[in-house]
């Protein structure tokens, strides 16, 4: 037997299910990912393209976790840089799941999340209610503040309980807010035991350059930088985070815009079936058999995201794009979903 077959080694397992581009060529009209149609903010583009590229960036990042520091009211120490989210979750398993820990999941968890959980060989449970008994043992509690992709959150209220829970059993909570931006959400209370991930990609329309950071204790910010590789960020992403304190107004200006145009998408696709939208970019449509429905759209030039991996094999997520691009969506959905309702509108016949 070789080392390669040997039981410690993490084992292979398929990539996570995501939306966005694919291993088959896709150009039309996406809806797989919950990116600001907006995008991208020009101030922190431009800051990407004016980044010094041919020197190796600051090892230590200093400046930029200052900068992220300074806006957030904590310290330099108290900040861990990454390129994407799904970076920072395979490193929170690595640095704070032992071998056999469970890790528990508010709603289904994202999917990076689980594979990393996978990999260190730990049990992953899933809980709708935290009020319930958790595993003895939860290392690492994933919250999604809010969650994707149903849009529900842990109310105000609840965060007592959790936290009494976590400082009882020495668990961290990992605070997931990718598409807090777009909501009205206040963070979670400041703890210990918090580790806030932020990936402001989304909200700013620059998922490409995957920009990422969390804001932790120190002590586990230090656990996190040391098991990251030297320079994990391009010089890009790297300035786009020096510069992203300030780059507000684009959010200012589109955010309103977008969640407009998803409670109108919201609005209008309950006339097809069951939507959830909670005041996220995106929303839950129950359509059935959701492979199926992912098919026929795609063949339409409609690229939706099956929640099959979330544990929702009868629901697609879609999220909202600019009003023209939405209004191809419906047409496309109602096609598929409605045909004889569709062709009629149309002025068509139908036939049996």
């Amino acid at each position: 037997m070789t080392r390669l077959t040997q039981a410690p080694l993490p084992p292979l397992l398929p990539r996570a299910a995501h939306g966005g581009p694919g291993q088959v060529p896709f150009s039309g009209l996406d809806f797989s990912v919950n990116s600001n149609p907006f995008g991208p903010n020009p101030a922190l583009l431009q800051a990407v393209r004016d980044a010094d590229h041919a020197q190796y960036p600051d090892p230590t990042y200093f400046v930029v976790r200052a900068a992220l520091a300074a806006w957030h009211g904590t310290t330099p120490t108290q900040v861990a840089l990454s390129t994407g989210a799904s970076d920072l979750l395979h490193r929170c398993v690595r640095a704070l799941v032992p071998p056999g820990a469970a890790v528990l999941s508010l709603h289904a968890p994202f999917g990076e999340l689980a594979r990393a959980v996978a990999l260190a060989r730990s049990p992953l449970s899933v809980l709708d209610d935290l009020t319930r008994p958790w595993p003895a043992d939860t290392a690492l509690l994933y919250v999604g503040q809010p969650h994707n992709p149903t849009g529900r959150t842990l109310p105000a209220s609840a965060w007592p309980l959790v936290l009494r829970r976590a400082e009882e059993q020495g668990t961290l909570i990992v605070v997931d807010e990718a598409y807090a931006p777009f909501t009205a959400l206040d963070p979670p209370p400041a703890h210990p035991q918090v580790l806030r991930l932020l990936s402001p990609g989304k909200a700013h329309g620059l998922v490409g350059a995957r920009p990422a950071y969390a804001l932790a204790s120190a002590a586990l910010c230090a656990r996190l930088d040391n098991l990251a590789p030297a320079w994990h960020l391009s010089a890009g992403t790297a300035a786009l985070l020096e510069r992203l304190p300030g780059a507000s107004a684009f959010l200012d200006e589109t955010l309103p815009q977008v969640q407009a145009g998803a409670a109108q998408l919201a609005g209008q696709l309950r006339a097809l079936g069951e939507v959830e939208h909670h005041g996220t970019p995106f929303l839950t449509l129950r359509v059935g058999e959701a492979a199926a429905v992912t098919s026929q759209l795609w063949a339409r030039g409609i690229k939706v995201r099956d929640c099959a991996s979330y544990g929702l094999p009868d629901c697609i997520r879609v999220s909202t794009g600019r009003p023209e691009q939405n209004a191809a969506l419906v047409a496309a959905l109602r096609a598929v979903l409605a045909p004889a309702e569709s062709s009629q509108a149309l002025g068509g016949e139908t036939h049996e």
